[in-house]
């Protein structure tokens, strides 16, 4: 068709294609040297580290970082206990911001403008500013120093609410009020009509709530002493000593630290995919 540029132009050059690869793979180089050089350190003794010129890997092969973390360090209830409090906050929160995003997606109530603002206001309030008043409630509760004060701070933070309820805002209204008039009542409606929609949505904000309390320190560091109770930022940040610092152990908690949100994220990325097609498409 005249005016219609052909299939041949639109393609790229070879040249262009070997430098959009060389790019690419520079850009893989940099980004992954750092990476390399942690799984690297976490093989090493740490007196083997500073020698000059510094060496990519390790030889001879150490394991004595991993063997120190469960032997000479409760890393082991750490790391359980971190899965445990993420994935215990990832379920209530699920369950609680869908309701609550439904709500104030879908329904008419009265303040329903007040509730929103005071839920924008909260998320721009920092959590350092609430540490001292959180603190004083669950000492009050008889809850401090233990695993339930890591799960309930969490469920108040209204920030997935927003992300829920702007999933649910594009779903139309008209499913909703066939739905309505077939007899169906809200919990039933949110629960066949709007969740089987959204899906993606769900699972990207699952994602996000559980690398969020996976990685969370400050509150941890306040509402737990307990060694065998900490979580595992908080623990790996009790392995640097006071005038020294041994850093193979630090890398080897670090990667071992890695693992769960990489093969979360590898599981779930045809979701974050999908969620990001559908934003596009919407634009």
């Amino acid at each position: 068709m005249p005016g219609r540029p052909s299939r041949l132009a639109l393609e790229p050059s070879a040249a262009a294609r070997w430098l959009a690869a060389l790019v690419l793979i520079v850009t893989a180089i940099i980004s992954l040297a750092p990476f390399f050089y942690v799984v690297s350190t976490s093989f090493k003794e740490t007196r083997s580290l500073f020698t000059y010129p510094p060496h990519w890997f390790p030889d001879p092969i150490y394991f004595g970082n991993y063997l120190a973390l469960f032997e000479k360090h409760p890393f082991g209830w750490w790391l359980a206990n971190t899965l445990l409090v993420s994935s215990v906050v990832t379920v209530l929160k699920f369950f609680i911001d869908g309701m609550a995003a439904y709500a104030l997606a879908k329904l008419d109530f009265r303040g329903k403008r007040l509730v929103v603002t005071a839920l924008l206001v909260s998320v721009a309030i920092p959590l350092a500013a609430l540490l001292i008043p959180l603190f004083l409630i669950v000492r009050s509760l008889g809850i401090i120093d233990t695993r339930i004060a890591l799960i309930l701070p969490p469920l108040a933070n209204p920030l997935g609410v927003f992300m829920i309820r702007a999933f649910i805002a594009g779903v139309p209204d008209e499913l909703i009020q066939s739905a309505r008039m077939d007899g169906a009542g809200e919990f039933e409606i949110l629960r066949r009509v709007v969740v089987p929609l959204i899906r993606p949505g769900l699972v990207v904000h699952a994602t996000f709530i559980f690398s969020n309390q996976y990685t969370s320190f400050l509150w941890p560091l306040v509402a737990v002493r307990d060694t065998q109770k900490q979580v595992i930022t908080v623990g790996i940040s009790s392995l640097r000593a006071i005038f020294t610092v041994d850093w193979g152990l630090i890398s080897a908690a670090s990667l071992i630290a890695a693992i769960p949100l990489t093969v979360i994220f590898i599981l779930f990325q045809r979701a974050f995919f999908q969620q990001s097609l559908a934003g596009a498409l919407k634009e």
